[in-house]
């Protein structure tokens, strides 16, 4: 039987690097050799025993590689082909997914989260989740599910032609949803960062004015206010900043804690204040934006790391140090 490296995070602030057999694709699976695997902040929290994972877990949910194998029914992937993976897994057969959305499937299962992920040298996916990317490169089919969830959060929030937006944050997530909201036609597009590498990087993505912090923003000043932040802080204050009949969207992961806003403030301003979970068979929309380049994902690429240092990626993204956007890890060099 023929083995393979992977990380293993065994309980909550401890993982290692283990071997073991590579796994064999069932009927409707497709084996992948894991070429880019990027670090999520969901990889973070599963890691630090704050998400939906049971230990031990393969994490990594952002990858994309080579076909390796393909199971006995398998007819739309063939070996050789370069993929990446949507890794949230429907049941199809419960009263959510009746209802197209899969993303709330009451027996819900994810590639990375519940089930072993790409922060190994090679993992299985249903062919059903798996998609072509072409001659993207690997690194930039490691971002097809992040931009899923960006473009699935930024058409609920249903931002018009010509509307004023502001997105709270500037790191990979904060850039992605800069580029969608600018390809979905807003008028302009205000940036708050307060690191000065990803403020410039949101410049060179299309940012028509960069803040540098929230008291610099002009109050009741844009249609839709998203927060890319997912801090506590940030989030209570998005009404100040937001005009009446506008749309807050919260799309950072926040902790397990409240939030608190007016609510005088909410109900005098009619706002909407939407969340965004996850996606909903996003991936081919993502892939198409990647491939005409109307979302460019290369500038976003600060480190590459081999398997044995997933731990170091981690701790260079929560340190927040200048020059840290996005860390990919890279399982089979």
């Amino acid at each position: 039987m023929a083995t393979m490296k992977a990380l293993q995070i065994t309980k909550a602030h401890k993982s290692q690097i283990i071997t073991l057999d590579r796994p064999e694709p069932g009927p409707n699976e497709v084996l992948i050799n894991v070429m880019a695997s990027g670090i999520c902040g969901t990889d973070i929290h599963i890691l630090e025993g704050e998400f939906m994972a049971d230990y031990p877990a393969i994490p990594g949910h952002e990858f994309a590689g080579i076909v390796e194998q393909v199971g006995t029914a398998v007819s739309r992937i063939q070996p050789g082909d370069h993929v990446a993976v949507e890794p949230n897994i429907a049941c199809d057969n419960c009263s959510y997914c009746f209802n197209n959305q899969q993303n709330f499937c009451e027996n819900w299962q994810a590639v990375g989260v519940t089930l072993p992920g790409g922060m190994a040298e090679y993992v299985v996916a249903p062919e059903k989740a798996v998609f072509h990317i072409g001659d993207l490169e690997f690194e930039e089919g490691a971002f097809v599910e992040p931009l899923s969830c960006v473009l699935h959060g930024v058409q609920k929030a249903r931002i018009r032609l010509a509307d004023h937006v502001v997105i709270l944050g500037a790191g990979p997530i904060g850039n992605l949803l800069l580029q969608t909201v600018k390809v979905q036609g807003a008028r302009s597009v205000t940036v708050v960062e307060l690191v000065q590498a990803r403020a410039d990087t949101a410049k060179e993505a299309g940012a028509d004015q960069i803040c540098r912090s929230l008291d610099d923003l002009p109050g009741e000043a844009f249609e839709v206010v998203i927060d890319a932040t997912g801090v506590i802080p940030v989030m209570m204050r998005t009404p100040e900043f937001t005009r009446k009949g506008g749309t807050i969207l919260l799309f950072g992961v926040p902790p397990k804690t409240k939030v608190e806003f007016d609510a005088f403030t909410l109900f005098l301003k009619g706002l909407t204040i939407l969340t965004s979970f996850t996606s909903v068979r996003n991936s081919i929309q993502a892939i198409e934006l990647l491939k005409n380049r109307r979302i460019n994902v290369k500038q976003l690429v600060s480190h590459r790391l081999p398997l044995a240092e997933f731990e170091q990626g981690v701790n260079l993204i929560k340190n927040k140090r200048e020059n840290v956007k996005k860390v990919i890890i890279t399982p089979n060099k």
